[in-house]
C-alpha cells in the first residue's frame, strides 16, 4: 500500500498548485523508493532504487526522444514569424496578380487531402503551416484584390484556412490503409463479427472524400464571390 504514497504526492502538489512537472517527477520517485522499502531495507538498497527510479526516467526521454522533437519545430517557427515570416507571405503571394485569397486556400487544400491520402499527415497542419504561411498568404492576397480588410473578413479567410487543414486531413487520411482511424474501425467491426479488411474502408472512404473536396471547393468558390460583393475591388493607380 505504500506506493499510493505517490498519489498522495500528486494531490497535495495540486493543491499547493506546485509545477505540474517536477509533482509528476516527485510523485514517480517517492512511488520508486515506496515499492523498493521494506522493513528489513537499508540506506544502500534505498539509494539504488532511486537511481534505478531515475534510470527509468532517462530510458523512457531516450525512447521517445522523437516525440520530442516537435517541441524544436514550434520554437523555430516562432523565431520565424518573430523574425516577420508572416510579413513576408504576405508580399511574395500579392506580388501575383492572379492570386486570390480562395485560390491559395484551394491549393493548399488539394495538397494536404492528397498527401493524407498517402499517409503523409504530419506534413501540414495549424501551427506548421495554417498559422504561419496558409493564412497569412491568404490575407494578403485578398488584400491586393481588395484593398485593407475589415476584421470580419480577416477572421472569415483565417477560419476558412483552418477548415482547409482540417477537411483535407479528415478525409484524405481515411484513405490510407495503415492510419489509426481505419484501424480502429476494423478492429470495432470485428469485434461485432463484422470481418472488413483495412482496404475495403479505405476503398469506400474515396467517394467521402471526393465529395468533401467538392463541397469545400464550393465554399471556397463562394468566399472569393462574398469577399468581390462585399469589399469590391481595389481601384486601378493611375497612369503616370
Amino acid at each position: 500500500m505504500l506506493v499510493l504514497l505517490g498519489i498522495a504526492v500528486v494531490v497535495f502538489g495540486f493543491l499547493v498548485r506546485a509545477n505540474p512537472l517536477l509533482v509528476v517527477m516527485s510523485a514517480a520517485i517517492v512511488t520508486g523508493l515506496a515499492a523498493a522499502w521494506t522493513p528489513a531495507a537499508d540506506l544502500q538498497t534505498m539509494w539504488q532504487a532511486g537511481v534505478d527510479t531515475l534510470a527509468l526516467f532517462g530510458k523512457a526521454f531516450n525512447d521517445s526522444r522523437f516525440i520530442s522533437l516537435v517541441w524544436l519545430v514550434l520554437i523555430a517557427i516562432g523565431l520565424l514569424e518573430r523574425c516577420g515570416l508572416q510579413e513576408r507571405a504576405r508580399m511574395v503571394i500579392a506580388k501575383i496578380p492572379a492570386a486570390t485569397a480562395a485560390g491559395v486556400m484551394w491549393v493548399y487544400f488539394v495538397m494536404r487531402q492528397i498527401l493524407s491520402a498517402l499517409g503523409l499527415t504530419s506534413l501540414g497542419g495549424h501551427a506548421q503551416m495554417v498559422r504561419p504561411l496558409v493564412a497569412p498568404m491568404a490575407e494578403g492576397a485578398a488584400e491586393a484584390k481588395h484593398g485593407p480588410l475589415p476584421d470580419r473578413e480577416r477572421y472569415l479567410i483565417r477560419s476558412h484556412a483552418a477548415a482547409a487543414d482540417n477537411i483535407g486531413l479528415f478525409f484524405g487520411e481515411d484513405i490510407f490503409i495503415a492510419i489509426g482511424s481505419i484501424l480502429l474501425m476494423v478492429g470495432f467491426l470485428e469485434q461485432n463479427g463484422i470481418s472488413v479488411s483495412p482496404l475495403q474502408l479505405s476503398v469506400w472512404a474515396i467517394p467521402t472524400a471526393i465529395a468533401a473536396f467538392l463541397i469545400h471547393s464550393l465554399r471556397l468558390w463562394l468566399l472569393d464571390r462574398h469577399l468581390k460583393r462585399t469589399l469590391g475591388a481595389v481601384p486601378a493607380e493611375a497612369p503616370q
